[in-house]
């Protein structure tokens, strides 16, 4: 690797870290691009030279929290036809929240307020992508009324942003792995059985 391309990638390093850090102590509105340039050591035009603005930062920072989610979202390890594989949903949200574990700082930065809603929303779409050929095949009803798909997303990724926002703005010592067979109980247990899914346990 060439010398100048570690120093890009230390520079941006730098920026992240400083943005993190800065708008853990005051909020991402209060956050200007001096202030992430003086936390960094560098001037504005290096900071420009990575990024237009804070808010592309941000969304920079928000893509790699997905990308943490998408790459152990596998379709094929985890249902088959009607019955949902619990114990490889469960291994796949250990992994996730360990990695959110590993870098809870990160995460809260980007939970931070409205961010909450924006990154439930675009799990879903990604939860609609790769899995509607199987969401489609599922064909979940209630009393001979089929469910639709997108409420049932909507319906998960709220209990799941929910759960990981206590998470990691409580005390709490819950384990990855506790939290992960914590939710898969009380989802899988109740909710996806009334709704005609099977589980394998």
């Amino acid at each position: 690797m060439k010398k100048t391309d570690l120093r890009v990638k230390r520079t941006n390093k730098m920026i992240i870290d400083a943005f993190i850090h800065l708008v853990e102590k005051s909020g991402f509105e209060q956050v200007t691009v001096q202030d992430i340039a003086d936390e960094a050591m560098i001037n504005r035009a290096t900071f420009y030279a990575h990024y237009k603005d804070k808010q592309d930062l941000y969304e920079t920072i928000f893509d790699y929290a997905l990308t943490a989610f998408t790459s152990v979202l596998n379709p094929t390890e985890l249902v088959k036809g009607n019955l949902i594989k619990v114990k490889h949903i469960e291994l796949m949200m250990t992994k996730i929240y360990r990695n959110i574990q590993e870098n809870r700082k990160f995460y809260l930065t980007i939970m931070d307020g409205s961010a909450n809603e924006i990154l439930r929303k675009k799990i879903a779409d990604i939860l609609n992508e790769q899995y509607a050929d199987i969401f489609n095949r599922l064909k979940i009803t209630e009393n001979d009324i089929e469910v639709p798909m997108d409420f049932i997303i909507e319906y998960m990724t709220s209990i799941f942003i929910g759960t990981l926002h206590w998470w990691l703005t409580t005390d709490s010592q819950m384990t990855p792995e506790h939290l992960a067979k914590l939710v898969i109980k009380l989802v899988g247990n109740g909710h996806l059985t009334v709704l005609g899914i099977e589980i394998e346990k």
